[in-house]
């Protein structure tokens, strides 16, 4: 494949130690991203990869002048009024219901005051180029989901953009009509049949990132940091089967799960962890679903991740929560891209339902120091309870509302399901009635 060259003279985007903290008030704000550097140059498709909570959205949104960072700087130096022309596609479609095809299309135009006549004809070129020819007339309701996303890459691209920025673009489609929409795309970029210079895509599909792009930047979580930049230098197009591309694949998925050393730990109420512990949403069930799999004869106790993702037909940001609750909880050992049954696992595979809960309240009460707290405070407070939202409010000391909701009812369905706890929604109460 080819690409039309683009020279300029230097980078397109270039950010320095970008920093973004949501405020909560008077408390200590969330710092979602932290220090970042990036650099974009002309002719190449850089991926962010990461998984959830890592900061990849926020800092394309600052990329796209969306949001402003708390600290550093965000320079375009090509473009001559040093604000760039950039296109957005968004993982939601977000498309205007009540507009035609043709109509959302011509949105972006219509706000920069084309003339009517200039944009319908640029935004029917757009669409023949993306491949909805004949479907300008039609409404959202009317199209599938790859058609809309289809609708929001040509939206995106009429505006004759430098740089495409793509927020999980695929990630709300079905597996065959992503894989079509993301190989008409390199079409068109290899091609050179759009004004693109560059394309920035977030991702958390680690397969996604090595068979579109030059260069990835992984992320990790809490806050958002690049751990990791790797040059994929295969040729494209490429081929999921191809050894070089499943080593590259292997490699991240290892650099994921590789331990970091710890931030500093913030002591208060929970010893040893402090207030900042973010629990993944993960069910009990799908625990021991991973767990049953892990133990039976085709893995023997021990998966390689990539493998154990492509038979469960889990995307990475799907199995990595699961694989690190696990982690938490003592049944299995995460680490160099491998997951390891460990004995406790073993034994709550080979135990019936009581003795299930009972090591799963062990493990929950002994590894999870909010689970402890909450489980002390019940013994030691009376018969009243304990009030579910001083919990949250304390959790939000440490994290953002939304982590700490998050948390709370992580805790709360492990906590039931190892009857560790009782919680009353209406109440908005723990308590230890009915419990062991």
């Amino acid at each position: 494949m080819t690409h039309t060259q683009f020279t300029p003279a230097c980078p397109l985007v270039e950010l320095r130690q970008v920093s973004h903290v949501y405020e909560k008030g008077k408390s200590t704000g969330h710092t979602v991203l932290d220090k970042v550097d990036l650099t974009l140059n002309a002719n190449e498709i850089v991926g962010l990869l990461g998984r959830s909570g890592s900061g990849k959205s926020t800092l394309l949104r600052t990329v796209a002048g969306l949001i402003e960072p708390s600290e550093g700087t965000v320079r375009f130096p090509s473009a001559p009024d040093g604000q760039a022309n950039v296109g957005m596609v968004f993982q939601s479609f977000a498309l205007f219901p009540w507009l035609s095809v043709l109509q959302n299309v011509e949105v972006g135009l219509e706000a920069q005051g084309v003339a009517p006549a200039i944009r319908r004809e640029r935004a029917l070129k757009a669409i023949d180029l993306i491949g909805l020819d004949g479907f300008e007339n039609a409404y959202p309701k009317e199209l599938s989901g790859g058609m809309r996303q289809r609708v929001g890459l040509a939206r995106a691209l009429v505006v004759d953009p430098d740089i495409l920025l793509m927020d999980e673009p695929f990630s709300a489609l079905d597996v065959l009509t992503a894989e079509t929409l993301r190989t008409d795309l390199l079409d068109l970029w290899y091609e050179g049949r759009t004004p693109l210079k560059s394309i920035l895509i977030v991702t958390h599909n680690i397969e996604e990132a090595v068979l579109m792009c030059d260069r990835i930047l992984v992320f990790s979580s809490n806050p958002g940091r690049v751990v990791a930049e790797i040059t994929v230098d295969l040729p494209q197009p490429r081929d999921r089967l191809d050894p070089a591309f499943r080593a590259l694949v292997e490699d991240i998925y290892r650099r994921m799960t590789t331990r970091t050393p710890k931030a500093p730990v913030q002591e208060g109420l929970f010893a040893g962890m402090g207030m900042a512990m973010v629990l993944p949403r993960v069910s009990t069930n799908i625990l021991a679903g991973l767990m049953e799999a892990l133990a039976g004869s085709a893995y023997a106790g021990k998966a390689d991740l990539p493998a154990l993702a492509a038979e469960l037909q889990y995307e990475a940001d799907e199995l990595f929560p699961i694989a690190e609750v696990l982690q938490l909880l003592r049944f299995a050992e995460l680490e160099g891209g491998d997951l390891l049954l460990l004995p406790a696992g073993q034994a709550f595979v080979e135990a019936g339902v009581d003795g299930r809960k009972h090591l799963f309240r062990e493990q929950l009460l002994t590894h999870v120091p909010l689970a402890t707290h909450i489980r002390h405070a019940l013994e030691t407070g009376g018969e009243a309870g304990l009030s579910a939202r001083r919990v949250r409010d304390q959790l939000q000391t440490h994290m953002s509302e939304t982590f700490a909701q998050q948390t709370l009812r992580s805790v709360v369905q492990w906590g039931r399901y190892a009857e560790a706890f009782d919680y009353d929604e209406k109440a908005d109460r723990f308590s230890l009635e009915d419990v062991v």
